[in-house]
This record gives C-alpha cells, sequence and structure tokens, in this order.
C-alpha cells in the first residue's frame, strides 16, 4: 500500500475530506510518529503493533574485498513488532 492508497482510504472513508487535507492529517501522523521514536519513545498501535527504538552496539566486522577486519559502529535502528491480531490475519 503507498501513501496515495492511504489518502484514497481516508477520503472513501471521510466523504467531505479534500484531497489536501488528508495529506495534511497523514502528514502530521507520520511527522509526529517520527519524531517520537527519535526521541526514544515507544509508540503502540492497539491492533497493529509496536514501533521502538533500538541501539545496535558496535561489531566487529570486515570488508569482503580486503579481508581486513573493521569495526562497525554502534547505531540506532527501528524494531517493529506486531500484534497477536496481526500475526493472526496474516496466518488465517
Amino acid at each position: 500500500m503507498k501513501r496515495s492508497d492511504v489518502i484514497r482510504t481516508l477520503q472513501v472513508q471521510f466523504k467531505n475530506m479534500r484531497t489536501n487535507d488528508a495529506m495534511l492529517m497523514l502528514d502530521s501522523v507520520m511527522d509526529e510518529m517520527k519524531g517520537a521514536v527519535a526521541n526514544g519513545d515507544r509508540i503502540e498501535i492497539r491492533g497493529f503493533g509496536t514501533f521502538q527504538s533500538r541501539t545496535r552496539s558496535t561489531k566487529q566486522g570486515y570488508n569482503p574485498s580486503t579481508g581486513e577486519t573493521m569495526y562497525l559502529p554502534a547505531n540506532k535502528t527501528i524494531l517493529f513488532k506486531p500484534s497477536r491480531e496481526l500475526t493472526k490475519k496474516m496466518n488465517g
């Protein structure tokens, strides 16, 4: 599903909503979610899942072309854990 599909779905659900209003609504929700995860907050959407930031520790890797050992720095990533309802719907 693309962004335009979500906007179209909002317009179908709310008959009088203009395209620009649906775009602004979606953008504001997504901006809030991005900001929350960037600040280290956990986002829980009931029936869908949770998003939270995780810090990966520094680890040792290697350069595949030279075989030389190198250290990969610590970084942050996003962890998504689907809800039981979503998992059941996908599998059932």
